[in-house]
């Protein structure tokens, strides 16, 4: 079983991470370092699992909800991850070498490199920034009503 706050402490470390490699990823150096990378990988695995954690955990109960409202969220939450995961995995074949040991990303261009993982960053920012905004408010108020029952 899981809780809100299991969800925002995972949204915190995801949103802090996605700071901290973007400050790594200015520095040529800095960025190709093993360190870096590592932390990069976990970053996208994080954003993975946090997406497939909603989609196996309450999206589903969400879509089956007597209020269209809710079932409606759970709709657009849903695409939202399906957008999200689209864009990794287009990026992860663009930047990443999941072929080697240690794991490295691949840069041709460090200037788009920077400027395609920012944006990456963005759309993850924003969704988290909707899920706390839109989602986690109709988890509240149904785990409420059901606590109540």
């Amino acid at each position: 079983m899981f809780n809100l706050e299991q969800l925002l402490q995972k949204n915190h470390e995801i949103s802090e991470l996605s700071r901290v490699l973007s400050y790594l990823i200015e520095d040529r150096l800095i960025c190709d370092t093993e360190i870096t990378c590592n932390l990069f990988y976990d970053y996208i695995d994080r954003v993975n699992n946090h997406i497939d954690f909603g989609n196996h955990h309450f999206y589903q109960d969400l879509l089956v909800h007597h209020q269209p409202s809710v079932q409606n969220t759970a709709r657009n939450f849903m695409n939202g991850s399906t957008e999200i995961k689209r864009v990794f995995k287009q990026y992860i074949h663009k930047w990443c070498n999941l072929r080697t040991n240690p794991l490295q990303l691949k840069f041709k261009d460090h200037g788009t490199f920077i400027k395609e993982t920012n944006e990456m960053f963005d759309l993850v920012l924003n969704r988290i920034q909707d899920e706390q905004e839109k989602l986690y408010p109709v988890l509240r108020s149904i785990w409420a009503l059901e606590q109540a029952a």
